[in-house]
């Protein structure tokens, strides 16, 4: 079978399918494995140094203003006549769009010449790309539920879950203890916000650090992103020996299977993770995000017991130190959230994925 997979922008896009083909790679033995993104998308930098190859459109976002409108029409123009021309270079058996502007002209293109087309949609919300081009889908595979309701007329939904989970389940709690030097015994929190990070999210923080507010024997892991790391670092000055501080943290699965409770945004990504190991959370999601998808995903855990919803506009480090006061004191709750959580969490979604493209496939 050979993959040709289109999606980017944002890493919401590009690490599920990135966990798809290293699936397709190692429990399938799929070498044959093509992405499409933009030359200023992440994708650019993250699927080569995962190992793939990526061959670049032209694409970019639909805007209102009349000057970039003209701009939006004349890249998917070109978008659509190189990925017409890479689909009749590469032959694949199936097309994978996983949302995006970026996959706006190969899904098209795919369309047009009549190609199996999957889209793989990681919100509880679709995005604009995926509702477009549903109806001509072979399948639309959805990280929740909830998400069919809102697909037009003529959709296939399939609910596989959103495979990053799968490579998040493999680690135990155990092993994430011992990676970064901490007691079994003890509560962990892990606190990240993407690898930019998220002003609001250290703002809090950073308080309720300088005010001493982490309880006793609560270990702390967390993640500031690039851009904050420093100013972090120097206004809580001192580090405990109970807390990991990092800029990025390349081995997150690890920082999450050891974690007993995550503070955290609520990205598609982000939520697949926590769910696959049934970690209770606190989510404060993003409010600059296209259609308030992330309130809307988190809002599916939070009406099914499984975190705590609040919003910007409510979160500061007196609200935060009273949920975790409450979380962490009440193991019966915590237990029950965990449970709420692992019901979301679909950890064979990349099986799941990948068997909707092998049904479809030439």
């Amino acid at each position: 079978m050979k993959i040709l997979i289109g999606g980017g922008g944002t890493g919401g896009h590009i690490y599920p399918a990135l966990a798809l083909a290293r699936h397709a790679q190692a429990e399938h033995g799929v070498m044959d494995i093509l992405f499409v993104g933009s030359a200023a998308g992440l994708e650019n930098t993250i699927v080569p140094a995962s190992g793939f190859k990526l061959t670049t459109i032209p694409a970019s976002g639909l805007k209102r203003n009349l000057k970039q409108l003209g701009v939006f029409i004349k890249d998917l123009w070109q978008g659509v006549r190189r990925s017409l021309k890479i689909i009749k270079d590469y032959q694949p058996s199936v097309i994978l769009g996983t949302g995006g502007y970026v996959a706006a002209p190969l899904v098209l293109s795919a369309i047009l010449k009549r190609k199996p087309v999957v889209l793989h949609e990681q919100n509880a919300i679709p995005g604009m790309v995926n509702r477009l081009f549903a109806p001509f889908a072979s399948r639309v595979c959805l990280s929740f539920s909830e998400t069919a309701k809102k697909l037009p007329p003529f959709s296939k939904p399939v609910i596989t879950g959103n495979p990053r989970a799968s490579e998040v389940s493999v680690l135990s709690r155990e092993e994430g203890c011992e990676y970064f030097g901490f007691d079994q015994r003890e509560k962990t929190i892990l606190v990240y916000s993407g690898s930019r990070g998220a002003l609001k999210i250290n703002q809090v923080m950073t308080a309720y650090l300088k005010q001493d507010l982490l309880p006793e024997k609560v270990n702390l892991i967390y993640v500031t992103g690039d851009i904050y790391y420093a100013e972090v670092k120097a206004n809580i000055r001192t580090v405990s020996d109970r807390i990991r501080l990092y800029s990025y943290l390349a081995e997150m699965p690890k920082a999450l299977a050891a974690a007993d409770l995550a503070i955290t945004r609520s990205g598609a990504t982000t939520l697949a993770e926590i769910t696959a190991l049934g970690i209770p959370a606190v989510l404060i999601p993003s409010p600059n995000v296209v259609n308030n998808h992330q309130y809307h995903n988190a809002r599916i855990l939070s009406d099914r017991g499984a975190a705590v919803l609040i919003e910007e506009e409510s979160f500061d480090h007196l609200r935060l130190q009273q949920e975790v006061n409450r979380l962490l004191y009440a193991p019966v709750l915590l237990e029950e959230m965990s449970k709420s959580s692992k019901k979301l969490g679909v950890v064979d979604a990349a099986e799941k994925l990948y068997g909707c493209l092998q049904e479809v496939a030439l």
